[in-house]
């Protein structure tokens, strides 16, 4: 199975540590963050990743991660030309997953501690479809909630008011390749991007979206007290 990594965006939540380095590198612990995805991709056995980022910081991944041979893993890149979305970020890996494949995708600014090799046994059983990872949080308004139904996920309530779940959506996704052609069917968001969301529930709409929990820490790494929180828990597995 092959893996792809989104490190694009441009981070305004941590500005003004984002105003002249892309978040993704950002110090977490010893390592950039996006140090953390490779490694995670590396211990399930996942050898073969695209990482997708904005032209603005691709020379200095290139020159962190080079081709990827020091972790014995080919990387390959690709270029987000603007800030278009996730589901436009995904869409670029299209020419790199080859029909009928599966794979996994990960946000490079979500940190956690469970290894994804169970998870991905889970999904190679699975007939077709995709797969998401939950975590149960404090304040769920400020994710993606899921609408469980019968071990799957009927519906993604975006950012709700009233969260029908204490969980949310991670930013770990297992797709089978026919997620490209729902992501040229998806239209904008009125913020102008192709949202993720829309994706997953044309998954669920299908009946062919499942789920998985997360055992251990999570945390989406995109605010200031998220980047001190996940530099934390980092810390302490590396003492």
């Amino acid at each position: 199975m092959r893996g792809v990594i989104l490190a694009g965006g441009t981070g305004s939540r941590l500005r003004p540590l984002t105003t002249i380095i892309n978040k993704h590198l950002l110090p977490v612990g010893k390592y950039p963050m996006i140090h953390y995805s490779i490694k995670k991709m590396k211990e399930a056995g996942i050898l073969d990743v695209l990482l997708v980022t904005g032209k603005q910081s691709a020379g200095l991944y290139t020159e962190y991660l080079g081709s990827g041979s020091q972790w014995g893993m080919n990387i390959t890149y690709a270029i987000q030309e603007q800030a278009g979305g996730i589901a436009e970020a995904l869409g670029l890996a299209e020419r790199y997953i080859g029909q009928g494949e599966k794979f996994v995708l990960l946000l490079g600014d979500n940190l956690f501690h469970d290894s994804l090799q169970p998870y991905i046994a889970d999904f190679e059983k699975q007939a077709d479809g995709a797969m998401v990872l939950l975590k149960e949080v404090s304040d769920p308004r400020r994710y993606g909630v899921p609408v469980l139904r019968d071990k799957r996920i009927a519906f993604i309530e975006e950012k709700p008011s009233n969260p029908k779940s204490s969980y949310c959506v991670t930013g770990i996704y297992f797709y089978d390749s026919e997620v490209f052609q729902l992501v040229t069917s998806c239209k904008p968001s009125r913020r102008g991007e192709l949202e993720i969301t829309d994706v997953n529930n044309a998954y669920a709409k299908a009946g062919k979206l499942t789920y998985r929990m997360l055992k251990s820490w999570w945390v989406d790494a995109g605010t200031h007290e998220s980047l001190y929180e996940a530099a934390a828990h980092i810390r302490k597995e590396e003492i």
